[in-house]
């Protein structure tokens, strides 16, 4: 039997549970994974408070690393004893014990730790597409990142500066304002007492930025767009403050024909070359110390609610993570 973190119900925190479940052998094409660590993310909340609908019972987590105990029918591609680190569906990475489609399964390199696998896949490979696919970030380019101090944002800060850019991130407090500037922005806003708009436009001397990399959403929404200069992208790929309100499409136009992108990771991975070339970049830029990766939480597996309301009452910052 596994132990598994699951929610019978959408809501808080307080609907996650542990529970028993069976695991058997890998069938075709699968893989048998023992998790060493487990990586937290915000999609987690989205599943868990029915933001993101799924079928009930769900399994949460979409993130994880471990060791391959079995493989089925037809997978060449691994062995018994393999380090590997997965980001994707179907959730259900918070357990010690589950099959997982050995095609979406990478090898973790010597050099990473496992810890720091489970807490990078989702995050790491979401900076990448984010700052290499989804706008291609040039030397010399000035973008603005908001939460900087999260979990994807401390991982873009850094990868942003390894690529040469000028970077202006959003953080609530001072401590994480702190944090930020030590991981290189060079300039950091405090939304919670600035005006980010306004503090943008002073930094740009009123011409604004080719790209924002929003995962706030509702609460800074309007504000982004203003931070654009003419024909910028905003790139809006979550809903920490929820989820933005139906507008009218011609307000792009009214703010100098503006583009609006809403990506997803698994959008971009969903190939295996992709795959491979995502996770193959995140790997190298981590192992070159070009990227640091700050593990700040780790949480029993049975205390995965707790990790949950410190993650939305944005009382984590980097990455956090489970232990099985």
């Amino acid at each position: 039997m596994a132990k598994i973190i699951r929610f019978h119900k959408t809501g808080g925190p307080e609907v996650l549970q542990l529970d028993d479940v069976p695991v058997g052998d890998p069938g075709a094409g699968q893989a048998r994974i023992r998790h060493t660590a487990i990586g937290v993310n915000f999609i987690d909340t989205y599943q868990r408070s029915g933001l993101y609908p799924m079928p009930l019972p769900c399994g949460a987590g979409n993130e994880g690393a471990g060791v391959v105990e079995a493989v089925g029918p037809g997978v060449t591609s691994l062995k018994p004893g393999d380090r590997v680190a997965y980001t994707g569906a179907p959730p259900g990475s918070y357990c010690d014990v589950r099959l997982f489609a050995a095609d979406r399964l990478v090898k973790v390199p010597e050099g990473i730790s496992d810890q720091q696998a489970a807490s990078i896949m989702l995050k790491g490979m979401t900076a990448w597409y984010l700052i290499h696919r989804t706008y291609a970030v040039k030397a010399g380019d000035t973008v603005l990142f908001h939460a900087a101090a999260g979990g994807v944002g401390s991982i873009a800060v850094q990868w942003l500066k390894a690529l040469g850019a000028q970077v202006i991130g959003t953080v609530g407090s001072d401590e994480k304002a702190a944090l930020v500037k030590n991981l290189g922005c060079d300039h950091v806003i405090v939304y919670s007492r600035e005006n980010f708009t306004e503090r943008v436009k002073q930094i740009t001397s009123g011409k604004g930025l080719p790209v924002v990399y929003d995962s706030v959403g509702k609460s800074t929404w309007e504000g982004s767009l203003d931070c654009l200069r003419p024909r910028g992208m905003m790139v809006s790929f979550g809903n920490a403050s929820g989820p933005v309100a139906p507008f009218n499409i011609g307000v792009l136009g009214q703010k100098g024909s503006l583009y609006v992108t809403r990506p997803s990771l698994f959008a971009y991975i969903a190939t295996r070359d992709d795959l491979e070339t995502a996770a193959n970049s995140l790997f190298d830029v981590v192992k070159t110390g070009k990227v640091k990766i700050s593990i700040t939480g780790k949480y029993q597996l049975a205390d995965a609610a707790q990790a949950h309301r410190d993650l939305e009452g944005r009382k984590t910052t980097g990455s956090i993570i489970l232990q099985p």
